[in-house]
């Protein structure tokens, strides 16, 4: 009996390392192909507080920390990596954080994936 609940507890000690060694505690991606564990990686090795992690066919999508202070300090990271290529930060309502440039309208949004991290979707014609 003493041999089985050792068994066991190892058994389960080996799987809770698995889970936090993957980060498979963190919600999934809205990204096909891409676990949380590359994303974060991709935005710890970065040399920039905004990383891109995925491309598809119209948007690009993009990772930043929200460093326990709220989507405030990640919209800030937004705001300043697309005001970098000449677009103006016109205004934010909800998710959305809307910028203009040479009469185009480009609208950004953003999504609270978890307490530590933002994901953000930008349409690909922004750079």
């Amino acid at each position: 009996m003493v041999k089985v609940r050792i068994i066991l507890g190892l058994f389960i000690a080996v799987i809770a390392v698995f889970v936090f060694i993957n980060k498979l505690y963190y919600p999934s991606l809205p990204i096909d192909d891409l676990s949380a564990k590359q994303a974060i990686e991709l935005l710890k090795e970065s040399d920039s507080k905004i990383a891109e992690i995925a491309v598809e066919a119209n948007s690009i999508w993009y990772i930043t920390s929200s460093e326990n202070q709220g989507i405030s300090i990640a919209d800030e990271n937004i705001i300043q990596m697309i005001g970098s290529t000449g677009w103006e930060f016109k205004g934010k309502d909800g998710a959305g954080l809307f910028f203009e440039k040479d009469e185009k309208r480009l609208i950004a949004t953003t999504q609270m994936w978890t307490k530590n991290y933002v994901l953000v979707k930008i349409p690909s014609n922004f750079k």
